[in-house]
C-alpha cells in the first residue's frame, strides 16, 4: 500500500476524534485502563459566571493540573494556592500519588515550587524568551 502524506493546517473536528479515538483505544489495549476523572475548581463572580479557577484531571495514579487561572483583580488572596490544596485533596481521596502541572509564568512558577512542587523539566528558549516548565509535587 502506497501512503501518501500531506501537511496541512489542521484537520477537521471529525477527522481530530478519530484520531483521538485511536490513540485512546491504542493507550489502553497497551497501558491499560487509565481511570481519568475530571475535576474542576471554578471562580464564579457574584452573578454566577465563571471568571476563573482551575481545571483538570485524575488518571493512571496522577493529579494533573490543566489549566489555573486566577483574574488580576483577585490575586495576592491565596486563591490559587487554596485552589491546589482542593484539587489535591480530592486526587488524594481518588488514590493519587502526586500531582503535576506546567507553565510559562514566572509567577506561577514561584507559588507552584511555594506550594512544594519540583521543577522536573524546562523547554527553553521559546519566541520571545520565554520557557515552559514542568513540575511534580508527590504526596
Amino acid at each position: 500500500m502506497d501512503i501518501e502524506l500531506k501537511l496541512t493546517e489542521g484537520v477537521a473536528p471529525e477527522e481530530e476524534e478519530i484520531i483521538l479515538n485511536r490513540l485512546k483505544a491504542y493507550n489502553v489495549a497497551t497501558f491499560g485502563q487509565s481511570d481519568r476523572r475530571e475535576l474542576a475548581v471554578p471562580l464564579y463572580d457574584d452573578g454566577g459566571k465563571v471568571i476563573g479557577g482551575l481545571t483538570g484531571y485524575t488518571g493512571r495514579g496522577w493529579l494533573y493540573v490543566a489549566m489555573l487561572y486566577i483574574p488580576d483583580a483577585l490575586r495576592g488572596r491565596g486563591l490559587a494556592a487554596r485552589m491546589l490544596d482542593m484539587a489535591e485533596a480530592e486526587a488524594r481521596a481518588r488514590g493519587c500519588i502526586g500531582a503535576y502541572i506546567d507553565t510559562m509564568n514566572p509567577q506561577a512558577l514561584r507559588l507552584y515550587l511555594k506550594q512544594g512542587y519540583r521543577e522536573i523539566g524546562r523547554l527553553r528558549d521559546l519566541a520571545g524568551g520565554h520557557s515552559v516548565t514542568w513540575l511534580e509535587k508527590r504526596f
